[in-house]
């Protein structure tokens, strides 16, 4: 790893990330604390009422599937199992299946049991993030089955403990949100007036800085953003439920929701699937139908938003969708989730799937992964073999493609980034909606420089028979047809893998645009 690479990442940290990692780990190298407090209260369940069920993930006795990945354990469940990588480590310890539509009772409480028994040699499960979520979930199934257990309700407190002392402050972003969100829950169902003062002041600072102006998540990744809205719908449900505190937050929360949708609602193809942008992946988060019937069940109000400070922007002309990223990649000192994918667009026509983003399939640090956040995984142009943007490491970005020029009218939309300035280029990008579409790309140079570039056209697996005709590609009896005009050296079609979910792939095809300095696609529709 170069110097500069290094550099041009930790520059960008908050200074709370770097203070909170150094001391997290000069307190965890003096060892370790185990957070054990006595709880001296009676604890009952609260009233809570399921609205929105997660997909089934725990099978049967023992067997469990996440991330498009089943396994069964022959003897006693191993919640550190790591033959799968971290992320099935983490939605093992999540609990989400405690909120599968027909868990059965006894059987769910069983697990609880179980983890409890296990929490000794726990090591991945008592993370601040696992903490988090797994609390909301044995929140949500104790109260909603009126279970009251002593013991279940120590572990659980201890948890909570244990989360208090390991706040994510060294990441922030949805990290730091889902640790409010779940503090809000524990302090409602342990009557915690410290719990819930933590929880009220992360969820204020957080949602205030975390959900921008037209309503997105500042992660600018459309599954993440339903996620974090579930959570959030999730905590106004229990405080409509449960009137315990009478301050001015659950008007506060209610208002960030009904900006969520807002912005969801916008990006939601009519189809009902959200764009692949950024970290987004199929069969992860809740739909978008089923977060807006949630939050209709609540009361709340909401009317389609316009896009701006996302970046994003949405075209619905005709027959068609257009989305279109034209913006910076998020928040400079949390870009995890971020891809090389300035410019990038996904089309859908006659409400299907036509030019996609690849999407991600794995969340390892390793070469499928570098290569699904790379630009050439896009639906925008790679000068040369240099990167829009640096993605490293799984979850770091480097040097960072910066938003230089915007223009826009209610057909058009036109935008320039310096992310090839390094190498004394300038990407500037332009779409036309009408009857077609009409993408103009230029690279421009104060200087005689010429390296060849290269536009990328990620094509839906569903779409078959696609031909190559001098400049011209038609795509079998689709009405559909894209042209490529100006200084072109190459055109060719190429194999890729298209990613239907976490570990799932299919192969699919990319029309590969060689040109200099100009090149103009003419979308027929």
């Amino acid at each position: 790893m170069s110097f500069f690479k290094l550099f041009n990442t930790v520059k960008y940290l908050h200074y709370k990330q770097v203070y909170y990692r150094l001391y997290y780990l000069i307190r965890n190298k003096l060892g370790k604390k185990v957070y054990n407090q006595l709880l001296t209260k009676e604890v009952h369940p609260l009233q809570w009422r399921d609205s929105l069920f997660f997909d089934d993930c725990f099978i049967d006795h023992k067997t469990f599937c996440f991330l498009n990945i089943s396994h069964q354990f022959e003897e006693k469940i191993d919640w550190n199992f790591s033959n799968y990588g971290k992320l099935w480590t983490y939605n093992l310890n999540y609990f989400d299946f405690l909120s599968q539509e027909n868990v059965q009772q006894g059987k769910a409480l069983g697990l609880i049991w179980d983890y409890i028994t296990s929490e000794k040699g726990l090591k991945d499960g008592l993370e601040p993030y696992p903490i988090s979520l797994r609390g909301i979930n044995w929140i949500k199934f104790l109260s909603k089955n009126d279970i009251s257990e002593k013991e279940i309700n120590q572990s659980l407190y201890n948890q909570y403990q244990t989360l208090l002392h390991n706040l994510e402050y060294h990441l922030l972003g949805n990290h730091l949100l889902e640790n409010g969100y779940s503090l809000f829950f524990g302090a409602y169902y342990f009557k915690d007036d410290k719990i819930y003062e933590k929880a009220k002041s992360i969820l204020i600072s957080e949602l205030k800085e975390q959900i921008l102006g037209d309503g997105a998540h500042f992660e600018l990744s459309p599954m993440y953003h339903q996620i974090l809205l579930h959570h959030l719908l999730d905590c106004i449900n229990l405080a409509q439920l449960n009137m315990w505190q009478t301050d001015d937050l659950l008007l506060f929360l209610r208002g960030k929701a009904s900006k969520m949708l807002s912005w969801l609602q916008a990006v939601t193809f009519y189809n009902g699937n959200i764009p692949m942008v950024n970290d987004s992946a199929y069969g992860i988060a809740p739909s978008s139908d089923k977060l807006f019937g949630y939050a209709k069940t609540l009361g709340l109000k909401w009317s389609k938003g316009e896009l701006s400070d996302s970046g994003y922007r949405k075209f619905n002309k005709f027959n068609y969708e257009l989305f279109i990223d034209v913006g910076n990649i998020g928040p400079d000192y949390q870009p995890g989730h971020a891809h090389s994918d300035t410019f990038s667009f996904e089309l859908q026509i006659n409400e299907r799937p036509f030019i996609v983003d690849t999407g991600t399939s794995t969340y390892e640090k390793n070469h499928l992964r570098q290569s699904e956040r790379e630009t050439s995984a896009h639906n925008t142009v790679k000068i040369g073999a240099h990167e829009q943007t640096q993605v490293w490491g799984g979850f770091r970005v480097a040097k960072r493609a910066k938003i230089v020029n915007l223009r826009e009218s209610a057909n058009m939309v036109s935008a320039s980034h310096d992310g090839y300035l390094s190498i004394g280029l300038i990407h500037e990008r332009s779409f036309s909606t009408t009857e077609r579409i009409i993408i103009n790309d230029r690279v421009l140079s104060n200087k005689s420089k010429k390296i060849e570039s290269q536009a990328f056209f990620h094509i839906h697996p569903s779409i078959k028979d696609i031909v190559l005709n001098n400049r011209h590609v038609s795509f079998g009896k689709m009405n559909v047809s894209l042209g490529f005009e100006g200084e072109i050296n190459d055109i060719k079609i190429e194999d890729y893998k298209y990613c239907a979910g976490f570990n799932k792939t299919e192969i699919s095809k990319k029309i590969c645009v060689s040109f200099s300095k100009e090149l103009t696609t003419t979308i027929l529709l």
